[in-house]
């Protein structure tokens, strides 16, 4: 009788332990995907994919890059042999004739790296005047039926992604200058403020908000104040700053960043960069991640991988001359980089694992 109870009771006490086990894996995400049967669940598991939070702050700099077809296999792949170290951001650009591109976002994410999506509030023209897209128009309430629709696709892809909307908004070469179009100072601010305003009202809480100047070399005014919409509007700030035969980046980026760090403790992106070709172009290039190493609120930079053929005003490419690429494999190799992939599991291999 003994032998008997003490048998019902091992069975009792292996029972309990498994649902001890069952409720504690329920409790963590289901584990490795065994469902209650104990087979392999049908559905892969979700891929772990960072906050917002913790993209916001990264366990080392992002090294950025946008080409002309990003975000691309073939040329990720590319940049990162030809870099040494994969990208962990991919910038492309839509304008304002365009729905979201969800596939664009995963694809990114499918690569391992966070998307960027430069959001031009303008038709695919070229021109600087185009005042049906006039700043106040947008922010009256104009484009609202587009704005909500993209915010509710943004909301709908369901991972994060960086909204640099309406970049160099300083310059005065894109119509959404406050020179242009029929704008006025101020509008600018209004109108990222009701954007912004439309995406929280949808309940999108997956975007981040990338404010980006461009350095204040060449723009009308030299200061960046005027423009910023307020640290409750914007999540990270940048800066876009080329190398046009200054012999150092420190040159081209200290009067503007010094302005960033005075506005506001957001982390701060390098969000478009490069040097054109010429002499100076290895020595700015290593001078770049010099300048870097010496930042701590810059969270790392996004280099515009493109050629003149491809619509870039310079060959901006890393690759064009074995000097610079050799200074640009070799700042790569002395930071701390951001953790490649930022997915630490990839969505393509989540759903090839079930």
């Amino acid at each position: 009788m003994r032998t008997t109870r003490a048998a019902l009771l091992a069975l009792l006490l292996l029972f309990c332990a498994g649902c001890a086990q069952s409720a504690d894996g329920a409790a963590r995400g289901g584990g490795r995907g065994w469902g209650a049967g104990g087979a392999a669940s049908a559905t892969a598991a979700k891929p772990d994919v960072p906050t917002v939070a913790q993209l916001l702050r990264p366990d080392g700099d992002y090294f950025g890059v946008s080409t002309v077809g990003s975000p691309q296999p073939q040329e990720t792949a590319s940049v990162a042999a030809a870099a040494g170290q994969h990208p962990t951001i991919l910038e492309y650009f839509r304008n304002w004739t365009q729905p979201f591109d969800a596939d664009a976002v995963r694809e990114s994410w499918n690569e391992g790296a966070v998307p960027l999506l430069t959001w031009e509030p303008a038709s695919e023209s070229k021109a600087s005047d185009q005042p049906q897209y006039a700043l106040k128009r947008i922010a009256d309430g104009a484009f609202d039926p587009y704005i909500t629709q993209y915010a509710l696709a943004v909301k709908a892809v369901g991972l994060p992604v960086i909204i640099r909307f309406a970049h160099e908004m300083n310059g005065n070469w894109y119509p959404w200058a406050e020179q242009n179009s029929g704008n006025a100072p101020g509008d600018f601010v209004k109108a990222w403020r009701h954007v912004h305003d439309v995406f929280t009202n949808a309940g999108v809480t997956n975007a981040i908000w990338l404010w980006s100047p461009n350095t204040v070399r060449g723009t009308p005014e030299q200061s960046v104040e005027p423009y910023f919409p307020g640290v409750g509007y914007v999540d990270m700030v940048g800066v876009d700053a080329y190398g046009f035969g200054e012999k150092t980046a420190q040159e081209v980026l200290d009067p503007t960043v010094v302005q960033l760090e005075q506005l506001t403790r957001r982390p701060i992106l390098i969000a478009e960069t490069g040097a054109q070709p010429g002499a100076e172009q290895a020595g700015w290039t290593a001078s770049l991640f010099t300048w870097l190493h010496r930042h701590q609120q810059v969270i790392g930079f996004v280099w515009f991988e493109h050629s003149v053929a491809e619509g870039a005003w310079h060959d901006y490419r890393f690759t064009v001359d074995p000097a610079t690429k050799s200074a640009f494999r070799a700042g790569l190799a002395g930071m701390a980089l951001r953790t490649w992939p930022v997915a630490s599991v990839l969505p393509s291999a989540a759903a090839s694992s079930g």
